[in-house]
């Protein structure tokens, strides 16, 4: 036990000594920051040695065993590491070094293994102040007495948001719009900074500067990802990406880029229209989807492709472009005022949205500045030439008409005129009350001519339902007649027959009696000639007065007359001795008869 107890007597004996004579032992995480008691005093200004004077050293003791170190000419005093955690950035600040030119913001940056190499950093010109470079996630040994390093925990002690020193996100479908803090300054007339390339969007100050990168804001965004960023030099505000719908161009108004060079061509007077990246207004519209486009250095003025529908109404479509319009008032050739519902339908082409934007600014100007004045006045001019009944009455007319003079209008400012129509027309109401009385009037007789109408369809309804309940008596009288007919037709061709038959007896009989005649005539003629051959062989044999006697008695008994009357009045007897014996004579006629 006595020889162990002396082994570690003398090992530690042996330790002491060391350390009273300068050794020094640095852990695996720490650095050895040596102040030095003795020697050259530090030039006026200086705060930290790099020449061996006395002061803070510039260099630090790494890890292990530094011997000697005598503690009567140095002081050693050990420093942790600088450890800066994932997804955050270390901002430095240096304090000593040259001093930062009055036009810079920030220390210049310099190699020295990322403020590790505190002599070189002193040695190659590093400046004193806030740093243009910075320290990304990791852990490093770093003379606390030159630098200062600022993390998310320090950040309010040195007027930052811990937010300021985490990496910088920008979300899908944004985009950062970048002031820088250091650099030249903008040129008067220029509202950005031009667009520097090599920078690695805006990470790498150094390059950025000299480049010719310009304080203040950026003309170029940051796109989707992450980004570290030094606060101290770039500050990043998100915007969400320019959406163009479907059924929409964008146009868009640069306020930066290259000086515009005019691609309208000569015919176009009313604007520029320049290529992309220029001042002025890009020829080529945005198409529909999303886009990284710098809003506060340009505008995007969104054009519908689609019909737009203007209402001079008491109703807004929901592009809000009507929004200010109002029914138009209008005054007649008759005095009378009355107010006008119009719409009008226009279309703006994808390849002259920027022409259109060119001239007049913006959509709303469009409708404010060209279509409101053209619509309106054109119908009070045309409602001045006629009547209120007449503008009433002529409606299309007025519609063709105010179509065609307000697409010669719109054609000049490179919009389709698609339609012009006229909505809701309100007349004064004294004239609507006369004119309603008046309709109501004629409604009236029209009610009653219906009724009379009416009343005459339904007696000839009823007549014809009396004809048709009498139809089967028609039909049997109809037939009857029919018969009739038929039996007339037979008595008529009987008629005929029997006129036929009738003539031709006639003429045979009147032949026959003519023939008779004839004969007659001649038999006459011949037993007159045999008379009188009997009259004068008569008269020669008995005389002239006994044979005319006794041709008077044959002619007598051949007519059955009476020489002697049954009844004789005379002159002695009267008119009813007459009578009476007329009488008697009947009576005994009739009783011979029975």
């Amino acid at each position: 036990m006595s020889t162990v107890f002396l082994v570690f007597v003398v090992v530690l004996g042996g330790i002491v000594v060391l350390a009273a004579l300068g050794l020094v032992v640095i852990g695996e995480n720490e650095s050895g920051l040596v102040i030095k008691r003795l020697g050259r005093n530090l030039p006026q200004g200086r705060l930290i040695a790099v020449d061996g004077e006395a002061g803070f050293q510039a260099a630090l003791l790494p890890p292990g065993w530094h011997f000697p170190v005598w503690r009567f000419l140095a002081k050693v005093e050990t420093i942790p590491l600088i450890t800066v955690p994932a997804g955050e950035i270390g901002l430095v600040i240096a304090n000593d070094g040259a001093a930062i030119p009055s036009s810079r913001m920030l220390g210049h940056e310099v190699k020295c293994d990322r403020f590790q190499d505190a002599e070189a950093f002193l040695r190659s010109g590093g400046q004193r102040g806030r740093q243009l470079a910075f320290i990304t996630a990791g852990t490093y040994r770093i003379n606390p007495s030159l630098f200062t390093v600022v993390t998310a925990g320090s950040a309010a002690s040195h007027g930052l948001e811990a937010r300021q020193l985490r990496v910088t996100s920008v979300p899908p479908d944004s985009i950062g719009i970048v002031t820088t803090l250091d650099g030249a300054p903008i040129p008067a007339g220029d509202l950005a900074g031009p667009i520097i390339h090599g920078h690695d969007s805006f990470q790498r100050g150094a390059e950025f500067i000299a480049a010719g990168g310009r304080r203040g804001l950026q003309e170029e965004v940051l796109l989707s990802g992450t980004w570290n960023l030094n606060p101290w030099f770039a500050s990043v505000e998100l915007h969400p990406m320019t959406e163009i719908p479907i059924g929409t161009v964008g146009v868009v108004v640069s306020y930066v880029g290259k000086e515009h060079l005019d691609l309208s061509g000569d015919d176009f007077t009313h604007g520029d229209l320049v290529e992309r990246g220029r001042k002025g207004v890009w020829q080529e519209p945005l198409l529909p989807g999303k886009h990284p486009i710098n809003t506060a250095v340009m505008k995007v003025e969104r054009v519908p492709t689609t019909n737009i529908v203007l209402n001079w109404a008491t109703r807004t479509e929901a592009h809000k472009y009507d929004e200010k319009l109002a029914p138009i008032m209008v005054r007649s050739k008759d005095g009378f005022g009355f107010n006008l519902d119009v719409s009008q339908i226009i279309h703006v082409g994808m390849k002259n949205a920027p022409r259109v934007i060119s001239r007049v600014g913006s959509m709303q100007n469009l409708v404010d500045h060209v279509l409101q004045p053209t619509v309106a006045n054109y119908f009070r001019n045309s409602a001045q030439e006629v009547t209120v009944l007449e503008f009433l009455s002529n409606r299309s007319e007025r519609q063709a008409q105010a179509y065609d003079a307000i697409r010669l209008a719109t054609d000049a400012y490179d919009v389709e005129c698609i339609d012009t129509l006229i909505g809701d027309i309100q007349p004064p109401a004294e004239l609507m009350k006369t004119q309603t009385d008046k309709k109501i009037a004629e409604e009236l007789r029209r009610t009653y001519d219906a009724q009379r109408e009416a009343q005459v369809v339904r007696q000839h309804l009823e007549r014809e339902l009396a004809i048709a309940n009498m139809q089967a008596e028609v039909v049997r009288s109809e037939q009857m007649v029919s018969i009739a007919e038929k039996n007339a037709l037979a008595v008529a061709a009987t008629a005929r027959g029997e006129g036929e038959r009738v003539k031709i007896a006639a003429e045979a009989e009147a032949t026959s009696t003519t023939l008779r005649a004839q004969a007659d005539a001649t038999a006459t003629r011949l037993a007159g000639d045999a008379q009188a051959e009997a009259y004068l062989k008569g008269v020669t044999s008995v005389g002239v007065d006994a044979y005319t006697a006794m041709e008077l008695a044959s002619t007598f008994a051949a007519a059955k007359t009476k020489l002697v009357p049954d009844v004789v009045v005379g002159a002695g007897g009267g008119l009813a001795d007459g009578l009476l014996a007329r009488l008697v004579l009947d009576g005994g006629s009739k009783v011979a008869r029975s």
